[in-house]
């Protein structure tokens, strides 16, 4: 019954990546079908012409973004008694990317993030409040870069279009309500455990599962452990604001990204600040988009907010290039670190 539930398992992950595959393709042949002159040949010369510096960065400040995730990670297991190292780190963050690009949910990395925590020998109360912990940060870092932007340029919700404004505005309420939300979990674990524990109650009146014993034991022994993390973080600040400063940086090191590819196509440098501004509300606005990796709506988005204060052609260029380097470059280097680090684990617990 249980390797019938891994297969299934492995066979939806399958789907999702050959979904998400199929998705890129057609989502990269439509914007340079849109651009008449540009093809995949054109876009290689482009960037063979690029200047290597900037362009570098670009990919630099990519890798930053993961490296990022892992080190917030790994501070906040530190905290909870459990030191993991850099390769550890560096698993947990690439699993959480990868499965984050190919499933509809943004946090649909998480549970990846947690089977690798585990089989780690990290306990699932502590993995779970981690995890939910950096999501936390991770969301209100997005939600206050966008209200930096707003401060820093108010006119800049005047550069996009009529259909990416509804989406920026949905995506600042969701982001906030979602913030919220992992806030009360996180503040009020006790309730969460409860409702867990009424769940497997009501599973076993309806002869869904027979002994509620175990799953019982097994839910208090966690909460334990969740709550006595969440109580040590409530008693330091410190690590809350280290970990949102982390992430900050996090995001701004991704949301740079169009910036240095902009000034590697040969673009002016008075436009990096509106770039920027611009890239916090875009993030903003397809981060609740329930497709893979927001494909299609991240592009338009970037492209509507861009050829505002660029050409068509640059804005076109600077679009499919970042989200060559933030997405499709990244999620495939992820995903293959993600498989060597589940086979070496593997081979590791048959020994």
């Amino acid at each position: 019954m249980k390797n019938v539930k891994e297969n299934n398992k492995i066979e939806k992950k399958v789907l999702w990546t050959l979904f998400s595959l199929l998705l890129a393709i057609l989502t990269v042949r439509a914007i340079t079908k849109m651009n008449g002159d540009m093809s995949m040949g054109h876009l290689i010369n482009i960037i063979s012409e690029a200047h290597k510096g900037w362009m570098l960065l670009g990919v630099l400040s990519t890798i930053l973004f993961v490296l990022l995730e892992g080190l917030s990670l790994r501070i906040i297991l530190k905290s909870a008694g459990y030191p993991r190292g850099r390769k550890k780190g560096l698993i947990y963050s690439t699993s959480d990317v990868y499965f984050s690009a190919i499933t509809p949910s943004a946090t649909g990395g998480q549970p990846a993030s947690a089977f690798f925590m585990i089989r780690d020998g990290i306990p699932v109360g502590i993995t779970a409040a981690v995890l939910i912990l950096n999501l936390m940060m991770y969301t209100i870092s997005i939600v206050i870069l966008g209200i930096v932007s707003i401060i820093i340029k108010p006119e800049i919700l005047r550069g996009f279009g009529k259909y990416s404004l509804p989406l920026i505005y949905i995506g600042f309420a969701c982001l906030t309500i979602l913030a919220i939300i992992f806030i009360l979990i996180f503040v009020n674990g006790d309730r969460f455990f409860r409702r867990l524990k009424i769940m497997v109650l009501f599973l076993y009146k309806k002869r869904i599962i027979k002994k509620p014993r175990k799953p019982m034991i097994w839910l208090m022994e966690n909460e334990k452990e969740y709550s006595s993390f969440t109580d040590l973080v409530r008693g330091n600040n410190r690590i809350v604001v280290r970990v949102l400063i982390i992430n900050i940086l996090q995001r701004t090191s991704q949301i740079l990204v169009p910036v240095f590819v902009y000034f590697a196509l040969g673009g002016k440098k008075s436009h990096a600040l509106i770039i920027f501004t611009k890239q916090c509300l875009i993030t903003i606005a397809y981060n609740f988009i329930p497709i893979p990796g927001a494909m299609g709506i991240s592009d338009y988005l970037m492209f509507d907010g861009f050829s505002r204060i660029m050409k068509e052609h640059m804005a076109y260029n600077v679009e499919l290039i970042a989200r060559g380097i933030t997405f499709y470059m990244c999620v495939a280097i992820c995903g293959l670190i993600t498989l060597v680090g589940y086979i070496c684990g593997s081979k590791k617990n048959e020994n």
